[in-house]
């Protein structure tokens, strides 16, 4: 595995390179990241995983420094996967000019996530743009946990590049939450109520499948959870996969939903 550093690691290396699959993480690499990884491998002759934490898709200071860290884990992992190579760029690399023209998100997409972390979604096209510009992949991998990132992200770059986003299923615990590099910031107790989460509105929505007053049962179990667990969510709602428009059907949509516990923010769909 070749290990890059800079603009002229990559441009040396992926010179003559075709059919590259591209793995965008933020480093505490896990079983989620690790699928996405053995799929390009699979399905492209060369595969590069990058390894950077965008400081411009923080909203908050803090959640940018506490974000989990271990670059000698990472490349032990890649390097046991036989990926190709990995990018591992300082800010420098990526932001080589102080001027950071951040990406305009649309009215329409101000929602979820978009709504209660301004600037995030932003920061990540930005990155996503400049990591494509430089990389030149024919693939993309993401997964389908950061849904209304894959959407955005999908969106923007097959409209200006070449390059195809492939979406990837998202991977689970046997407690059916879902793999995020942030379950390592939570304590035990946490952990415990998260799972609870994920498996009861797993069961939540089966039951919806033959109810016709949908949202006021999703507002009655934001409601119950947020009291039994004393957490604050920043939304639970019922979407359209399309579009992401608000549903008042099961077929074609997934509950999506954020909270934060002791100032560690999760989110899912299902």
């Amino acid at each position: 595995m070749k290990i890059l550093l800079n603009n002229n690691d990559l441009n040396e290396a992926l010179g003559k390179v075709t059919n590259l699959g591209f793995v965008p993480t933020m480093g505490s690499l896990h079983k989620g990241h690790i699928s996405l990884i053995k799929r390009s491998l699979k399905e492209c002759k060369y595969t590069i995983v990058s390894i950077f934490v965008n400081p411009y898709q923080f909203n908050n200071k803090n959640d940018y420094k506490n974000y989990p860290r271990n670059i000698k884990k990472d490349l032990y992992i890649l390097k046991n996967l036989k990926t190709n190579f990995a990018f591992v760029p300082s800010k420098k690399v990526i932001y080589s000019s102080n001027v950071i023209s951040k990406k305009r998100i649309n009215k329409n997409d101000q929602i979820l996530c978009a709504k209660f972390r301004k600037g995030h979604f932003e920061g990540v096209l930005e990155v996503m743009d400049r990591l494509t510009k430089l990389i030149k992949p024919s693939k993309i991998y993401l997964g389908k946990k950061d849904y209304q990132q894959l959407y955005l992200v999908k969106k923007f770059i097959e409209r200006k590049y070449q390059s195809k986003i492939i979406t990837c299923e998202t991977i689970r615990d046997k407690y059916h939450l879902a793999l995020s590099s942030r379950n390592f910031l939570l304590r035990k107790k946490d952990l415990f109520k998260a799972r609870f989460i994920s498996k009861n509105l797993k069961i939540f929505k089966k039951k919806l499948v033959k109810k016709e007053n949908i949202n006021d049962l999703i507002i009655k179990k934001k409601r119950e959870l947020s009291i039994n667990l004393k957490i604050n969510f920043d939304y639970l709602e019922l979407r359209n996969l399309k579009n992401l428009e608000l549903s008042k059907k099961i077929t074609n949509s997934n509950i999506f939903y954020a909270y934060t516990i002791n100032g560690i923010r999760l989110i899912d769909n299902l």
